[in-house]
């Protein structure tokens, strides 16, 4: 893995579990800046405002800024073992809230944070990681007979479609690791008996495909 590339989580996931009747709920997201994580996590406080604690932690990789919050539980036994998760597997730019409903029944810190820890990670396996790397990406515009073809191919050359336009032709937007493009455009070439020419769009830091 180059220093450019890093692991994010692949998407919105959420898991539930109870422990002594105290209800534990990990939310986890991919979040690019500080705001839009101090954004989830006031989000996640109004949805269960009647909750007990909101514990939270979050990592930005760009300035290295990372943050946690036991939201009034003891010091050290929910925000820390959650950020743990993260840091243990490598992922940034993630932010993770757990909301616990408290059962009545005390945990005791290594209890808490066991819990906590658990709901952080039960999160992130919901949601899977995905590599972020610099791609390079391209306008397809290709025959409604060849588009499930070509997207084999896109797929086959290790890139991925990113969206797909539909018009008298459909127009497949897709992104490719570096010097993976070249063979794309030569099996596109072969493909379409040299009819379909794929045109260069920029490049973008982007997540791969979901890994478990």
């Amino acid at each position: 893995m180059s220093a450019e590339e890093y692991y994010t989580p692949f998407q919105e996931a959420e898991a539930e579990f109870a422990e002594k009747r105290s209800r534990f709920i990990g939310h986890v997201w991919r979040t690019d800046d500080e705001e839009a994580a101090r954004r989830r996590i006031e989000e996640t406080r109004k949805r269960y405002h009647d909750a007990r604690h909101n514990c939270w932690c979050y990592l930005i990789r760009k300035g290295n800024i990372v943050r946690y919050s036991d939201d009034g539980e003891p010091q050290g036994t929910a925000g820390q073992p959650m950020l743990n998760v993260f840091q243990r597997r490598g992922v940034t730019n993630a932010c993770c809230v757990v909301t616990r409903y408290f059962g009545g029944v005390l945990l005791g810190a290594g209890g808490l944070a066991r819990a906590y820890s658990r709901a952080a990670k039960d999160a992130l396996d919901a949601s899977g990681t995905a590599l972020v790397s610099r791609r390079t990406l391209w306008e397809i515009p290709c025959p409604y007979a060849l588009f499930e073809q070509v997207q084999r191919e896109i797929r086959a050359c290790g890139g991925q479609v990113e969206s797909a336009d539909y018009g008298e032709r459909v127009t497949i937007r897709a992104a490719f690791p570096p010097g993976r493009a070249d063979a794309f455009a030569e099996r596109l070439r072969q493909l379409s008996a040299a009819s379909v020419k794929m045109a260069f769009a920029g490049e973008a830091e982007l997540p791969g495909e979901r890994i478990p």
